[in-house]
């Protein structure tokens, strides 16, 4: 992929949270610089969002890295232009990520993004959540869908004793209320809804579902 050197990349991150991104900030600010050209001109990310790729984009998918242990496997579903689960295996080395996205345009993006940052931890499968049979210790998302649906989605590919990770805003908690029937459905499982981020300045609201 083409990547100029003056490609705008957004609010630069402060030295502060360049220090809380570690060994991966490096390859985060490459990612960041395919997001703004080539993400921009697939039509992954619009252009009013260049100049907050950082803050709005790779800092919050950043902040989820703190909830998941070293180690485990990933899921990322609806994965798009690779939020967050790019952003994971660049922060997560020694997690295998396997992106599941449905739409051949994103997932050609997504192949080549991960061959031009050299992530030999990514697998990529074309399709749809809901009829995949791979599993995974944590399922994550971002702006796929609502709570109610993301469950039916998500659930099916957590490993027992695995968590569902739903980066979510400020309609988290009303989303679990309405969740809360397909909840009670699923012996077992629990729901709670975590705020992360603070290494990284940030406050990120996550609905965090265990799986019994």
């Amino acid at each position: 992929m083409s990547q100029g050197p003056n490609v705008p990349r957004g609010t630069k991150p402060t030295n502060s949270q360049k220090l809380a991104l570690g060994p991966g900030f490096s390859k985060l600010s490459q990612y960041a610089e395919i997001l703004a050209k080539d993400g921009v001109r697939l039509g992954l990310i619009g252009p009013r969002e260049v100049e907050r790729i950082w803050d709005r984009h790779i800092l919050n998918c950043a902040a989820l890295a703190e909830l998941i242990p070293e180690g485990q496997s990933i899921i990322d579903i609806g994965s798009g232009a690779g939020l967050p689960g790019i952003v994971l295996a660049i922060l997560k080395p020694e997690s295998k990520v396997t992106l599941i996205e449905p739409m051949q345009r994103r997932t050609d993006f997504l192949s080549q993004v991960s061959k031009d940052l050299g992530l030999i931890n990514v697998e990529i499968i074309r399709g749809r959540a809901e009829t995949q049979k791979v599993k995974a210790q944590i399922v994550t998302s971002r702006a796929v869908a609502p709570l109610n649906k993301l469950m039916a989605w998500s659930l099916p590919l957590v490993e027992k004793g695995g968590k569902v990770l739903a980066i979510k805003g400020e309609k988290a908690q009303e989303e679990l209320e309405e969740a809360k029937k397909e909840l009670v459905s699923l012996k077992g499982s629990t729901a709670t809804i975590k705020t992360c981020g603070l290494a990284l300045d940030l406050s990120v609201t996550v609905v965090e579902i265990s799986k019994g």
